[in-house]
């Protein structure tokens, strides 16, 4: 399967993709991850990522596409993968689709998972006292919410339009949520199974 995974700061998002990633037996690829990859490796495209990545800069769209595209044609990807902070805009979706399609495939499945704002405010304030991390403060959690809220309102509309869009409960534990999740997934993998063929009916013949 084929699967994007999309939820915003603080949702469990990329606990709950390794967990399905593990679950499918398919590759989860975070971008994150991905993109510190390809500099460590030194490779054309590494390198040119290093550029912005070293200068705290966002690594431009052409560029990120073409190092999952490079990913995607790994033998490793053949089964499926599942796609974690990518695509992020609307320009990314259509791109990457369109990457899909000139390899005669296509998305299976796109899941958002979706929690309250207010539960999602108090997660990342609850980690941040735990975790002494002074960059997650009411201010900068409010921008981060805002900014996800922008660039994923399109992308869910343009996924929902296409009939992939599936939206999951992320309120309750993880693995309440999980079960939720493995819900949706096997109850896709099932419609696509072909229906197994019954015994024949072979008419007798007149004479």
């Amino acid at each position: 399967m084929r699967i994007v995974f999309i939820g915003p700061p603080g949702s469990g998002k990329g606990t709950q993709a390794r967990r399905l990633a593990e679950y499918l037996g398919i590759p989860h690829l975070s971008t994150g991850e991905l993109l510190r990859e390809a500099k460590a490796s030194g490779s054309s495209l590494g390198q040119l990522a290093a550029q912005y990545m070293d200068h705290g800069r966002l690594v431009p769209d052409p560029l990120v596409l073409a190092l999952i595209g490079e990913k995607l044609q790994e033998p490793s990807m053949e089964r499926g993968y599942l796609l974690d902070g990518f695509p992020r805009t609307l320009q990314q979706a259509r791109s990457l689709d369109e990457s899909l399609a000139q390899r005669g495939t296509s998305l299976d499945l796109v899941i958002e998972l979706r929690v309250d704002e207010n539960e999602l405010v108090a997660r990342m304030l609850r980690r941040a006292a735990q975790e002494r991390r002074t960059d997650d403060n009411p201010q900068t959690i409010a921008h981060r919410m805002e900014v996800y809220r922008q660039q994923t309102a399109p992308l869910l509309d343009y996924y929902r339009f296409q009939g992939r869009l599936r939206v999951v409960d992320g309120m309750g534990t993880p693995d309440e949520v999980f079960e939720r999740i493995k819900a949706v997934v096997d109850s896709h993998r099932a419609r696509q199974q072909p229906p197994a063929s019954g015994p024949q009916c072979v008419q007798p013949s007149a004479g």
